[in-house]
């Protein structure tokens, strides 16, 4: 006998591939992974799930310790090189550049996008475009598929009344040499003084918008639009009632549109109490509440694909919409500098917006149109025709594996179509028969016909209006008499049906005598048996798995789950998703299991996983499967 080879070693191997990359990475050059990896070990599948593992490692590594950016970018090469080279999977460089994304700072990331468009020859190759075209698509667009708000962008500000300093005048202490926090007002806002009266209640009314904006589903509430009602109200009045103009309120905003001024970005407001007064007289400051409002009125009156049925609004919220909407832009537009423009830039992205996303709730439709081309005409007939061009079907449609599976590009709908080979077989099966026989169905109503049982008369199945449009359809399919002729006339349905149940209990046979003599029925149940006792143990490998044979093979695989993962047709994000909830390796293990029963169906059975074992390296499991099968049988 030929030694057996030597067992993967799933920590020995994470450290040598984590060493090579740390060396790959200083030499810029790939070499040392492709040395490491052909000396290891085990298939190819557990070197390369290790190697993907080794490069997450070192590109924590690099982010903990505030690397340059450019090692980080050299890590992700390394990994486009070893996907190259077929020593890691085609995922690695796209997971690589998600956990960047999610590391790095602003400014760095833009280094990491420069990347990213440099390499779209690489990313549309065949080896990786499969792979990587949803994560880039998520990471590019910033994707909130199911349309969720930001509710932990919480507005903090002062809510108690009795701390407020807004009863005082504010042009005292400012002259009593109040400090102000450097940044909070520039040299112009210091000495522009503020018309607007501010009190407590509009300062608590201002900042308590900013709840709504974050999660604006709390209008759809009776009680919460009657304050959002009231609070836009008197807040929009002070809009309207002390506008600014532009030698006042703009002056420095023109200065640095002309000299092209450095832009400043805040990401939280300042809510103290002393900025009240010069935030109302910012023109700045006006757009982004007014812009607030205008993107919260488009999701109350736009149809959004995941918004719940319930929130509707009524007719006099819609129109205080539409009003407040047009004082809104209004607004915008006498706001300087060069509001006009301004306010119809923002209805025209507002407006793109809407487009967008009744593009997307009608399932995103292709922008090309029909071409021209693809109608001609007969040579004698004025009359167009379409040409019918064939085309080769999609390799992912095609049938995989050694059962030919079908891929529908829809777990759930590759799961029933490959569910039966033959669709027309499918529908034939005895399985699908659900219309019961006459004696079944009328076996109740002809016990209750019976004088002797004494059944009165509103108690009768025959009374029961469902009953008689079953019956009704059950007779027109199973009995002749619902087609002869008669010259009985009948008031009501169950006065037929009384009639018919009399005639159906002459015709059947009564319940306690058996259809059939049994006889027939014994000898096929006996052949059945025999047949069943004397199956090999090849049939029974040719039979669905059960539970019990997937929680006792679970135990044994263990954390050799994620070997076996790829061989069973599993996609990345099904393992992933696995990992993340649960840290067991049996119910892992188990969990992989019964997602690939869901998803082959009757081509579920222990041959087929046992081929997969064998492709994973896993013959010893392979060998006690069959074992395990050969017992139960």
């Amino acid at each position: 006998m030929s030694p057996s080879p030597p067992l993967f070693s799933f920590p020995e191997a994470r450290t040598r591939f984590t060493n090579s990359t740390r060396e790959a990475l200083i030499n810029k050059n790939i070499t040392p992974l492709l040395s490491t990896f052909s000396q290891l070990a085990g298939s190819e599948n557990e070197k390369k799930c290790t190697l993907d593992q080794a490069f997450r490692v070192i590109l924590e590594e690099e982010i903990i310790t505030r690397a340059s950016c450019e090692n980080v970018l050299a890590i992700i090469s390394l990994a486009i090189g070893g996907v190259t080279e077929g020593i890691c999977t085609a995922s690695t460089p796209f997971v690589l550049l998600g956990d960047v994304l999610d590391c790095l700072p602003l400014d760095q990331c833009d280094t990491v996008f420069t990347f990213v468009e440099k390499n779209v020859a690489t990313w549309k190759s065949n080896i990786f475009y499969s792979a990587g075209k949803n994560y880039l698509l998520r990471m590019c667009n910033g994707l909130n598929l199911q349309s969720q708000f930001n509710l932990e962008n919480v507005t903090v500000f002062n809510t108690n009344e009795q701390e407020s300093t807004l009863g005082q005048k504010h042009i005292e202490d400012r002259d009593e040499g109040m400090e102000v926090e450097e940044g909070e007002m520039g040299d112009d806002e210091a000495t522009t003084s503020c018309s607007i009266p501010i009190d407590y209640n509009l300062y608590r009314k201002f900042w308590s918008l900013q709840d709504y904006f974050r999660n604006p589903v709390q209008c759809y509430e009776k009680i919460s639009w009657k304050t959002f009602l009231k609070y836009s109200e008197e807040v929009l009045a002070v809009f309207k009632s002390y506008k600014l103009d532009d030698t006042q309120a703009s002056r420095k905003k023109l200065e640095e549109l002309k000299t092209g001024g450095e832009h400043v970005y805040f990401a939280k407001f300042l809510t103290s109490e002393k900025l009240m007064d010069l935030q109302l007289s910012d023109s700045n400051f006006r757009r982004h509440i007014l812009l607030q409002y205008l993107i919260l009125f488009q999701y109350l009156k736009g149809q959004v694909k995941f918004k719940s049925s319930n929130y509707v609004l009524t007719d006099e919220q819609s129109l205080w919409i539409e009003d407040t909407t047009k004082s809104v832009y209004q607004l915008l537009s006498e706001n300087p500098p060069d509001g006009e423009r301004f306010s119809k830039m923002v209805e025209h992205i507002l407006s793109t917006e809407e487009n967008w996303n009744s593009w997307k709730n009608e399932g995103c439709p292709s922008f090309v149109k029909e071409s021209v081309h693809s109608v001609c005409r007969r040579p004698s007939d004025s009359k167009p025709i379409r040409v019918v061009r064939k085309r080769t079907a999609p390799e992912d449609f095609l049938g995989k594996g050694p059962n030919k599976k079908i891929l529908m590009g829809n777990e759930e709908l590759t799961r029933l179509w490959n569910h039966c080979p033959d669709n027309m077989e499918a529908c034939k099966s005895e399985t699908r028969e659900y219309m019961p026989t006459l004696e079944e169905f009328f076996e109740e109503a002809i016990e209750q016909a019976d004088p002797e049982n004494m059944v009165e008369n509103e108690y009768k199945a025959v009374n029961n209006s469902n009953y008689g449009w079953r019956a009704l359809r059950l007779l027109a399919r199973r009995s002749p008499h619902f087609f002869q002729p008669t010259n009985q006339q009948f008031k009501s349905l169950p006065e037929y049906l009384e009639n018919m149940v009399i005639k159906l209990a002459k015709e059947l046979p009564p319940p306690s005598e058996e259809i059939k003599t049994g006889e027939d029925e014994d000898e096929e149940d006996n052949d059945a048996l025999l047949k069943e006792n004397n199956e090999s143990p090849d049939v029974q490998l040719d039979k669905p798995v059960t539970g019990d044979q997937i929680e006792l093979f679970a135990n044994k695989l263990g954390e050799q789950w994620k070997i076996l993962a790829p061989n069973l047709e599993m996609k990345d994000t099904d393992i992933r998703q696995i990992e993340s909830e649960s840290e067991d390796g049996k119910t892992r293990a188990k969990q992989l299991l019964v997602a690939w029963q869901d998803q082959e169906g009757l081509h579920a059975t222990p041959e087929n996983l046992i081929n997969a074992l064998n492709k994973s390296g896993l013959s010893d499991l392979a060998e006690s499967l069959t074992n395990d099968t050969e017992t139960s049988s």
